[in-house]
């Protein structure tokens, strides 16, 4: 545990919170390079398949630490640098945990994560509009590919907010959960799909997030190279189960049908 973030793991799925609530978890300067060491330890860590982000006391994140940025330094200036932790994907899944705002750099955290789970609370927008702090967080490409350019404008050029709802129409959300209950609803979400096998689901990824600016026979290619490796290791033992009875007549369970479960560890 830090002050300004909470780390906890639990089996194969590592929770991460920023906890600022005094300024409703807007990151500075050492906020952001926690979450890259952080985030690059779960990356690293063999035994953690997912990841969930989220903010202490019902808020995600406000954005960049506006007293810092007023300095002349702060996140806004910083996450140019390789060290950031939106300047790259992960190679394994995380998971926003979203209640209450999610604005300006904390909706940039959000489109980097893979899913999105919101709460009835949630609320996102470029924020930061009004006070001419640039999206240079990764958003602005980002966005679009979620959603759409159109969408993606609308909420760039007024800086309106949009909440849960509309975020599930546009497909800036993926699972809508009452009020309070965003990190349970991401963390079972993270352990489903940590059960499954973990090649195959990094291959296919890897892929499906790589693709954008590549001709499509080349993407396909790289698509087909990426999947040796659970060919090799995972596709034979799987096949082996169906045939065996497993995952039939509806059954989405992974392997033996549990999810993984394991003590807790901060």
């Amino acid at each position: 545990m830090h002050s300004k973030l909470i780390i906890e793991r639990t089996g194969v799925v590592t929770t991460i919170t920023i906890n600022r609530p005094e300024v409703r978890n807007a990151c500075d300067l050492e906020t952001l390079s926690l979450l890259a060491q952080a985030f690059a330890q779960f990356d690293q860590d063999p035994g953690q398949h997912v990841a969930v982000l989220t903010g202490a006391n019902g808020v995600f994140c406000a954005g960049a630490d506006l007293k810092e940025l007023s300095t002349g330094k702060g996140i806004g200036y910083a996450w140019a640098d390789d060290q950031a932790p939106l300047q790259q994907r992960l190679s394994k899944p995380v998971i926003a945990a979203v209640h209450g705002h999610a604005v300006a750099a904390g909706l940039a955290l959000a489109v980097w994560c893979d899913l999105r789970v919101v709460d009835e609370s949630a609320v996102f927008g470029v924020f930061c509009r009004r006070f001419g702090a640039p999206m240079t967080n990764g958003a602005s490409v980002r966005l679009p590919r979620l959603i759409g350019e159109s969408a993606a404008l609308d909420m760039f050029l007024t800086g309106r907010p949009v909440d849960a709802r509309e975020a599930m129409a546009i497909g800036l959300a993926n699972r809508l959960a009452p009020k309070g209950n965003a990190v349970r609803t991401a963390v079972a979400l993270a352990c489903e799909i940590a059960s499954f096998p973990q090649i195959c689901l990094r291959s296919d990824r890897a892929s499906l997030i790589g693709q954008w600016g590549m001709l499509e026979g080349e993407a396909i290619q790289r698509e087909v190279d990426f999947g040796q490796a659970a060919f090799r290791e995972e596709s034979q033992a799987g096949a082996a189960r169906f045939a065996r009875g497993e995952g039939r007549h509806g059954d989405f369970r992974a392997a033996g049908g549990a999810l993984p479960s394991g003590g807790n560890s901060k």
